[in-house]
C-alpha cells in the first residue's frame, strides 16, 4: 500500500529526479532565480526550503547534511555565508514562484522561482498602463511654447536688425 506517499515523480526515475533537484537547487542558490516549469518549481520548493532552514544553524553537522543533498561545495558555502544571513529572521517561505506563461514548443506552464529576500520588488513590478487621450496635446503645447517665449529676446533681435 502506498499511503502518504504523495509527491510529483516528474516522469523520472528516483536517481534522475534526485540529481535534477540537486542541480536545480544549486543553480537557485548560486543565481538566486531560475526559470523552469511550474511542476519542477513546486518540487524544488519542497526540496530546497528545508535545506535553507537547516543553513540557519551553522554547524558541522548541518553543513554535512546540506552537502549530502547538494553535492556542490560552492553552493553550500554560498548558502551558509550569504543566504543564511539574509534569511535569519524569516520564519519560512524562502522562495517565490511567479508564473510567466506557456512555453512555445509544448505549451508547458513556465515560471520563475526565486529567493524572496534577493529581489523584493520583482513581485510588485507591474507595467503601468498609460491611458491615451483623444484630444491632441500638440496644439496646446505649441501654444504654451509661443506664450512662454521671452518677448525681450525677440524685441532685442529686431532692434539689432534695425540698427544694422
Amino acid at each position: 500500500m502506498r499511503h502518504n506517499k504523495k509527491f510529483n515523480h516528474l516522469g523520472r526515475t528516483a536517481s534522475h529526479r534526485h540529481a535534477m533537484l540537486s542541480n536545480m537547487a544549486c543553480s537557485l542558490i548560486q543565481h538566486k532565480r531560475i526559470t523552469t516549469t511550474v511542476a519542477k518549481a513546486k518540487a524544488l520548493k519542497k526540496y530546497v526550503e528545508p535545506l535553507i532552514t537547516k543553513s540557519k544553524l551553522d554547524t558541522t553537522n548541518s553543513r554535512r547534511v546540506v552537502f549530502r543533498y547538494l553535492q556542490n561545495k560552492y553552493a553550500v558555502t554560498e548558502l551558509f555565508k550569504e543566504i543564511s544571513v539574509k534569511i535569519a529572521d524569516r520564519p519560512g517561505g524562502y522562495t517565490r514562484i511567479i508564473k510567466t506563461g506557456h512555453r512555445l514548443g509544448d505549451n508547458a506552464e513556465m515560471c520563475f522561482i526565486e529567493l524572496v529576500d534577493y529581489n523584493a520588488n520583482m513581485a510588485k513590478d507591474t507595467v503601468k498602463k498609460t491611458t491615451r487621450t483623444r484630444r491632441s496635446k500638440k496644439s496646446s503645447s505649441v501654444a504654451d511654447v509661443q506664450e512662454s517665449a521671452p518677448v525681450s529676446e525677440a524685441t532685442s533681435a529686431e532692434d539689432v536688425a534695425k540698427a544694422e
